[in-house]
């Protein structure tokens, strides 16, 4: 007899992982999975794809991809697409999953049950978990989750993910064997559902469809114009013909039919089910939240109080690990110099490597605080809230209300940001976003607008509070541009009407922070693995370009200055000095376009080795003793503001000028976005520079 194969050398039972937006998907998915996720891009499209593995109970491996949220499987959106050929088996890099766990909302139980009805009709063995119960039991309402599963013809287990409630209990159900495909429980009106079940035979006889899925499909047939029929066989478009009879006469088509019965057998099990402890008009706490957060006064206070400690934490939180951070690569330099003898590889470890990847790093306790901010504002509840009351202000801007979760994105990235503009049906709305989401100052700016508010206020003893004011400021500089160019487009280059904006507000909950610290490493792993990968081999290349060709000379400065940077930098001084900027500056302008934080790593390389000590001096200290040729200090608080401004408006990113590429299958855009914002940020930065200098600043 032949012996058992150990349970981590089987193949993993596969799971997809479905819901509604916000119904505690991805915390269920966290709960699960914890850090043994994988995180990408499907094939082809700019979805995202979550894996992540994991045992059942009795050690069975188990893998579980995390699927876009979706309200239907009759798709408005590429992610609505994707979720739906996946569970239907159509995508070559993703194979149709054995089994699947659908998490639903019980606070708005009939909603979520028509997405159930939806999966159940594919055929696969399916777990339902109903999630979110505390939230119902806050609103009055209780759920019996025996009668459901009854209702439904599949396990449901109850569930409090953010507290892990229920996890074990869904660990075990999935790794039971005798799982088995469900039964369709709800019904068409009796002469349609004649005439679907007589569609669905001749799929299975005579096109050998998979019957499991055959129900699914003869629906979807039915549901196609006649055109995209043709292939049908007679026996097919018989028993299609009969249908559409029996809708003509109702005067209804497809969609309304099947919509209507789905949602009619939602709300018949939600009437047999639920218990309401109190009215059904009774104000919850997330209404009275809501009075409060989407009030046209209070509203704007509570969003503007939100962003002001989000700020404010970035400067008083994250000072002590940013200092333990410089620390350790002040030491890290500083061993490297002493133990390795006196050369180039020398240099280029210190000045190059340590000085260029640490300048960057160093700012990672201020990107977490950020991202951790964003984490929690999703998590319960309140992005959005702030997304409608931002809509009364998109809208006088011709901006669509969805766009403003794409915007916000950006404020971490663009690049997700531009990605997020897919839920945007209307094309000029979406491209409008597009065009204006590289304003929204991005975590890589963070970097480079803590550098120069250290160098604007020098002194220590400048409270938190001001630099954070002037952050907030940066940030708003550069959302009020983005609203601007969104109005000039709008009535020039895009006109038309904006559609409706329709938004669900999801019950507020208390935040899991497990789910928000998982959510938070993952952001900021990408921001790390672009210190080591693209920081680090352009701080490489920035050191050659900085040490290279060889002067001759044992002055650190004239060797920057006959370097092929220094070259270029004084190449695009005459271009740049009417914004205060020498060429110096000028080649850290450069290098940024590669990424914007790397100007951060640039200046570190370029004062580092203009350094003649050994010791290592703070950046800020270097870039602050920086003079021009007839005595003046160039990193006066004007040039600062100058070159702040530059960085808010400038689109200095190779990535964000790719990705608009392919979303816009066009370089006109990206060509165009670049060199609008290009000259903007010039024409600024040259105003502002001038204007001051005249009145003597």
């Amino acid at each position: 007899m032949a012996n058992p194969v150990p349970p981590s050398h089987r193949d993993p039972i596969t799971f997809a992982l479905v819901g509604n937006p916000n119904c505690g998907k991805t915390t269920v998915f966290n709960c699960l999975t914890g850090m043994r996720q994988k995180v990408g891009n499907y094939p082809g499209v700019t979805v995202e794809k979550k894996t992540g593995q994991f045992f059942s109970l009795h050690g069975e491996p188990m893998q579980l991809t995390d699927l876009p949220g979706a309200y239907s499987l009759t798709p408005r959106s590429p992610d609505e697409a994707i979720t739906r050929d996946v569970l239907l088996g159509r995508r070559s890099d993703t194979p149709r999953p054995d089994r699947v766990v659908c998490v639903i909302d019980s606070s708005n139980l009939e909603r979520n049950l028509f997405l159930v009805t939806q999966v159940l009709d594919l055929g696969l063995p399916t777990i339902v978990v109903l999630n979110m119960t505390d939230l119902a039991e806050e609103k009055g309402l209780n759920i019996d989750p025996q009668a459901l599963s009854l209702e439904l013809g599949v396990p449901v287990i109850p569930c409090r993910a953010h507290q892990k409630t229920g996890i074990t209990e869904l660990r075990q159900a999935m790794g039971r064997q005798t799982l088995s495909p469900p039964d369709r429980k709800w019904r068409l009106p009796e002469g349609l559902e004649s005439a679907v079940l007589r569609i669905q035979a001749c799929l299975i006889n005579e096109h050998k469809v998979d019957p499991s899925a055959s129900f699914a499909s003869a629906l979807n047939l039915l549901s196609e114009s006649p055109e995209k029929r043709s292939n049908s066989c007679p026996k097919c478009n018989s028993f299609l013909n009969t249908a559409d009879t029996l809708l003509k006469e109702e005067e209804r088509s497809s969609h309304e039919a099947i919509v209507g019965a789905r949602y009619d057998f939602a709300q018949a099990v939600c009437e047999r089910i639920i218990q309401r402890s109190r009215p059904e008009d009774a104000l919850d706490l997330s209404d009275r939240l809501d009075a409060v957060f989407t009030h046209p006064v209070w509203g704007w206070v509570a969003f503007f109080s939100a962003m002001g400690l989000m700020f404010f934490s970035i400067f008083t939180l994250a000072i002590y690990p940013m200092e333990w951070v410089d620390q350790m690569f002040g030491l890290l330099s500083s061993w490297v110099s002493d133990t390795l003898p006196k050369g180039d590889l020398t240099d280029l470890l210190t000045d190059g490597v340590i000085a260029g990847v640490g300048g960057v790093l160093v700012f990672l306790p201020q990107i977490l605080i950020l991202f951790f901010f964003i984490g929690m504002l999703e998590d319960t509840g309140y992005m959005a809230r702030a997304a409608f009351i931002m809509d009364r202000v998109m809208s006088r801007v011709g901006l669509h209300g969805k766009s403003f979760i794409p915007l916000l994105s950006s404020y971490a990235c663009a690049i997700p940001g531009i990605m997020a503009t897919r839920t945007i049906e209307n094309p000029k709305d979406r491209l409008v976003t597009i065009l204006v989401a590289p304003l929204m100052s991005c975590s890589a700016r963070l970097p480079v607008y803590a550098l120069l508010i250290a160098a604007l206020f020098p002194s220590e003893t400048v409270p938190a509070l001001a630099k954070a004011g002037i952050m907030m400021g940066l940030y708003a500089i550069g959302t009020i541009g983005a609203f601007g160019f969104a109005a000039l487009f709008r009535k020039t280059i895009m006109r038309g009407e904006s559609s409706l904006f329709m938004m669900e507000l999801p019950p507020y909950r208390l935040p899991s922070l497990r789910a928000v610290v998982i959510q938070m490493f993952n952001r900021s792993k990408l921001f790390v693995r672009r210190a080591g990968t693209v920081i680090l081999g352009l701080s490489i290349l920035l050191w050659f370009l900085t040490a290279y060709p060889k002067s001759g000379s044992e002055s650190a400065s004239v060797q920057l200055e006959t370097s092929y940077a220094g070259r270029a930098g004084k190449l695009i001084e005459p271009v740049i000095k009417p914004l205060g900027f020498d060429w110096k500056i000028g080649i850290g302008l450069i290098g940024s376009f590669a990424a914007r934080e790397v100007f951060v790593s640039t200046m570190s390389i370029v004062y580092n080795v203009e350094d003649d000590q050994d010791t290592v001096v703070p950046l800020r200290e270097n870039m602050l003793k920086e003079k021009w040729p007839d005595g003046r200090m160039v990193y006066t608080p004007l040039t600062c503001v100058s070159l702040l401004l530059f960085y808010v408006i400038a689109l200095q990113c190779v990535s964000t000028i790719a990705v608009v590429r392919r979303e816009t299958n066009s370089w006109k855009w990206p060509l165009f976005q670049l060199g609008y914002l290009t000259v903007t940020a010039y024409l600024v930065s040259w105003v502002v520079f001038q204007s001051g200098h005249a009145l003597g600043y």
